[in-house]
């Protein structure tokens, strides 16, 4: 895996651009993002969770988020992998079966319980899960839970991957994949907004 930047990439920053060069003001930042990147999707080391799997968990992660482009991308990368037709359908069914609103939820008693709110237990559909197999089943169902049942989460959560054959290891590494496409989508989106107002200055400028 190689550049170019990733989230460049995903904002379809284009070079010498307004952007670029705001980008390349904070050049650690970005260069840490794209470490990042590669770190978790371009390894050293696949013995605890394969690229396929990272990929796999990707899409189905930013699929809930509901970013079409950068879903589009990574999964175009887990394609990359050569998963069989039949998993390729199981994860993009999951996706759409797997999207809602969020965050839901329970706090803990006190004064915060009145934000508390209920919403879709997910699980993979039983005709997906022999095809997905029992310990990407889990992590899929470990990342629906992070991202929009945040406040559900509970050592049982963390027990229900370890029993699915998932190391610790790995538990930290699909905690890492989570929380990145978290960060790195919400970079996106802003630099999307910052595109989209810099392309309004211009016109008003030319008006």
């Amino acid at each position: 895996m190689s550049n170019p930047d990733i989230i460049d990439e995903l904002a379809g920053i284009v070079v010498g651009s307004r952007l670029d060069l705001i980008r390349y003001d904070r050049v650690e930042a970005r260069d840490n993002a794209q470490k990042s990147y590669l770190a978790l999707f371009d390894p050293d080391d696949q013995s605890e969770v394969s690229v396929r799997d990272r990929f796999a968990i990707a899409s189905f992660v930013v699929g809930l988020h509901g970013d079409d482009r950068v879903t589009k991308h990574y999964l175009g990368k887990f394609d990359q992998e050569k998963p069989s037709k039949a998993l390729a359908s199981a994860i993009a069914y999951e996706i759409q079966q797997g999207k809602a609103s969020g965050p839901y939820g329970a706090y803990p008693a006190g004064p915060l319980t009145r934000e508390n709110v209920t919403g879709p237990t997910y699980r993979v559909a039983a005709a997906n899960r022999d095809v997905v197999g029992a310990k990407l089943v889990a992590g899929l169902e470990h990342a629906h839970l992070l991202v929009l049942h945040p406040r559900d989460a509970s050592p049982a959560a963390l027990q229900a991957l370890l029993d699915a054959g998932w190391s610790t290891t790995g538990i930290v590494t699909l905690s890492q994949i989570i929380a990145f496409l978290a960060f790195q989508i919400r970079v996106v989106a802003g630099l999307r907004v910052l595109d989209r107002k810099f392309a309004a200055d211009r016109l008003d400028a030319a008006e």
